[in-house]
């Protein structure tokens, strides 16, 4: 674990990792929290068995995060998507990956699954993703 990045012997739980996630958010550039508008972030353990089945996922830790509703790339100027879009983050396939990886801190980690799953609400490239990313940190 990098304690550099995460002081405690413990991984987050839930509410903890809520707010890395807020902070993640919070650290990125403003223009882009703008345009975000309503996105509405979630934590959970992992991804319900009815969504891995859905998706074809058999195991939970392949999923770390997933993009759910309409993005503004397939909204109608006369016709916006009324309900908020979510991003949803699972926190065990985030905290496996951390682990697993030495080069990366658990708040860069959050922010990239983050700005991942956002990039999709904006129909991004992966090119500007990481611009995002590397002006977040």
């Amino acid at each position: 674990m990098n304690s550099s990045d995460w002081p405690y012997d413990a991984p987050p739980d839930l509410e903890q990792f809520q707010g890395l996630a807020n902070e993640s958010f919070a650290a990125m550039p403003a223009a882009f929290r703008r345009l975000c508008g309503n996105v509405v972030i979630h934590v959970a353990e992992e991804a319900g068995a009815a969504l891995l089945a859905e998706m074809g996922i058999k195991n939970p830790l392949e999923l770390s995060g997933l993009f759910e509703g309409v993005g503004l790339s397939e909204q109608g100027v006369s016709a916006p998507y009324p309900y908020p879009n979510h991003v949803h983050l699972y926190r065990r396939s985030i905290i496996t990956e951390w682990r697993a990886r030495r080069n990366v801190t658990l708040s860069q980690l959050v922010t990239h699954v983050l700005v991942h799953e956002i990039g999709h609400h904006f129909g991004l490239s992966d090119d500007d993703m990481h611009k995002i990313e590397d002006a977040s940190t």
